[in-house]
């Protein structure tokens, strides 16, 4: 299974992938606007896979298992109103990765049982990045996703700055996801690396949940 890094980047500007790859940022996720065409989504994520390839990192795809098989991708994340997590893992197969959103104890745990090798926990704090999102968790909240599941990385998303990872650390997170932190950073390469440098070398990972039902 591909490695799950502590930083991922989730974005769909190409010029701020180039600069967070450059700088060591070990994860992408690939997120497309609802407008976007099945094909421009499956274009843009084969460039991105290819810069990926090119510095080592893995590639994974938002919500949309359909891209994600079409381009090569790594694995996908699959949230709250996408398709089940039994069902993305039985169309990836054992060996993708395969995130999902948790919010809770027993959401977490369901969601590992169904097949989930990490877990994207948020919004850990207020942010502006995505509409309709539910209240923030806190770093209790995330804590408390992350001793239901102690096997499993967590992922910490929503308003993370280089500042809050040691809290989100100290919380059980294993690594954060971040949108705006970098995006809407003047310099995207030093936002990432500032993030970088906040958390702890990305080994020994912890040993991820099954792969579950193939």
């Amino acid at each position: 299974m591909p490695a799950l890094g502590r930083l991922h980047l989730v974005t769909d500007a190409l010029p701020v992938v180039r600069a967070a790859l450059s700088a060591g940022t070990p994860v992408v996720q690939v997120r497309v606007d609802d407008g976007t065409t099945d094909r421009e989504a499956y274009g843009l994520t084969r460039r991105i896979l290819d810069l990926c390839r090119r510095h080592g990192a893995t590639c994974l795809v938002n919500d949309r298992v359909d891209v994600a098989l079409a381009a090569g991708a790594d694995g996908v994340h699959v949230g709250a109103e996408d398709l089940p997590v039994e069902v993305a893992r039985r169309l990836l197969g054992p060996a993708a990765v395969l995130g999902a959103t948790a919010r809770t104890p027993a959401a977490a745990r369901a969601a590992v049982a169904a097949g989930a090798t990490y877990l994207g926990v948020g919004p850990a704090y207020p942010t502006s990045t995505k509409t309709g999102l539910p209240a923030p968790l806190g770093p209790a909240g995330v804590a408390a996703v992350a001793a239901a599941v102690p096997a499993v990385p967590v992922i910490a998303i929503g308003g993370v700055t280089a500042g809050r990872v040691g809290d989100l650390l100290a919380a059980g997170a294993y690594g954060v996801a971040v949108v705006g932190a970098v995006s809407a950073a003047a310099d995207p390469g030093r936002a990432a690396v500032a993030l970088l440098a906040a958390l702890p070398p990305p080994s020994p990972e912890p040993a991820a949940a099954g792969a579950g039902p193939a």
